[in-house]
């Protein structure tokens, strides 16, 4: 049954069936990263459907941030939970990463088999300018409702320096705009906006239920785990692979390139599952296809168990590699949020921890600026260098390389979607069309 709040009526809940169509549409439009990702949920669910109001969505969102994994999915997950409580929870985080990582499957399965795809990297070519503005779009929207106060405005500027400029992970960031929020509200009291007072916690209830949802959830994940170490022994591939991207699972703070480096270094030099070339060509089909960007360790599990045939043969293990990284990588995710996605609502309600949540919601807008403009580089520009040393680093475009098909595309793309009110699946479906006439009028598939 559809949880009711006061600002979610049940007259405007969507059933379990709404939840599974909006949620899987979203799987298969979600483009661009995380910024991407937050934006396309942001318009669907609070701005189009109000099944979750702002302050929920960015309360959930500055939690999500806290936590190890794809912030994105997470997000969907918390969303799923808020509407259907634990099967909806199950259903968006499932269908927010199933289109990309079925994506993802069969363009492993045909770059293990035929090598480089540039029919697949042409047609999301102009995929990806259509999702910039959606980006700026979600900017300018969360910006317009979160920064409403000048101690806001300071937060979401030093966030946003502090990602840009320096090599501080963005956890510690958003940790130090929450302690910021709370000392602003200390200092002025006042001005902060009082929560309605939380209801007295059962603290044995909740003990119970993080118990046995925390059990239920870690026997779950070790579950094939533990059958493919019975049945092949604990030095076969399946078993390796389940082990490395479990580990990577709960220290992924930051998003897939915080881990890159050490991904690349396990799998390429100790394993010798892929080459560095392919690690790089992995990525970049995670980037131009649907779901985050994690979706790269699946493309690193199936060619693990591509070149580790025994006993199925090359297709199959790869199938069942890909299938153990994704169980290990996302179920973690999942169930991070069923247990404390409970805390959510409550913590907005204790005065000092909403005004740090505050001071959060004003970093996580510096947060998106980062993102956007990191993927604004990357979209349109050939090149992207690091300056800097120690704890400064800087990317910038090297101006050069500038794409103006893409420039181009991305205009289109605003002009449609802020001009002409075009729906995300249109804008993208229109930029896609257009980056694939132009990389066959320019031979772009040879």
């Amino acid at each position: 049954m559809t949880a009711a709040t006061a600002d979610h009526p049940a007259g405007t809940s969507p059933s379990f069936g709404e939840l599974l169509r909006v949620f899987l549409k979203i799987g298969l439009l979600s483009f661009g990263g995380p910024a991407g990702q937050i934006a396309l949920m942001h318009r669907m669910i609070v701005d189009e459907r109000r099944w979750v109001d702002e302050k929920r969505y960015l309360d959930a969102l500055n939690f999500c941030m806290l936590l190890p994994g794809p912030e994105a999915q997470q997000l969907a997950t918390f969303c799923g939970w808020h509407l259907h409580r634990t099967a909806g929870a199950l259903a968006a985080g499932i269908l927010f990463v199933l289109p990309g990582a079925l994506c993802m499957l069969a363009l492993a399965w045909a770059y293990a088999a035929f090598g480089r795809l540039p029919l697949i990297e042409a047609l999301f070519y102009g995929v990806k300018a259509g999702v910039l503005a959606i980006v700026v779009e979600a900017l300018l929207r969360v910006g317009r409702r979160a920064l409403k106060t000048r101690t806001a405005w300071v937060i979401a500027g030093v966030a946003f320096l502090a990602l840009f400029a320096t090599r501080v992970p963005y956890p510690a960031v958003v940790l130090a705009a929450g302690l910021a929020g709370a000392l602003a509200n200390r200092i002025s009291p006042a001005r902060a906006t009082a929560p309605a007072p939380a209801a007295p916690i059962d603290w044995g209830r909740a003990v119970r239920r993080t118990l046995r949802v925390g059990l239920a959830g870690i026997a779950l994940w070790a579950a094939p785990v533990a059958l493919a170490a019975l049945l092949l022994g604990p030095s076969h591939v399946l078993v390796e692979v389940a082990g490395f991207f479990s580990r990577l699972a709960v220290v992924t703070f930051g998003g897939a390139y915080a881990v890159l480096a050490y991904m690349a270094d396990e799998a390429v030099t100790r394993h010798g599952w892929l080459s560095a070339g392919e690690m790089l060509d992995g990525l970049g089909l995670a980037e131009t296809t649907p779901g985050p960007l994690i979706l790269v360790t699946e493309f690193v599990g199936f060619l693990a168990g591509w070149r580790n045939p025994a006993p199925a043969g090359p297709a199959t293990m790869g199938v069942l590699a890909a299938a153990m990284t994704l169980w290990v990588t996302f179920t973690p995710s999942i169930l991070w949020i069923i247990l404390g996605a409970p805390l959510v609502d409550r913590i907005g309600r204790v005065p000092a921890l909403s005004a740090a949540l505050a001071g959060i919601t004003a970093a996580v807008v510096g947060v998106i600026l980062k993102l956007s403009l990191w993927f604004a580089f990357h979209v349109l520009f050939g090149r992207v260098e690091t300056y800097g040393s120690g704890p400064f680093a800087l990317d910038l475009p090297v101006l050069a390389t500038v794409d103006p098909v893409s420039v181009a595309l991305a205009a289109v793309a605003a002009w449609v979607l802020f001009a002409r009110h075009w729906s995300i699946a249109a804008t993208v479906g229109l930029t896609a069309a257009l980056g694939l006439a132009a990389r066959l009028a320019t031979g772009g598939l040879a």
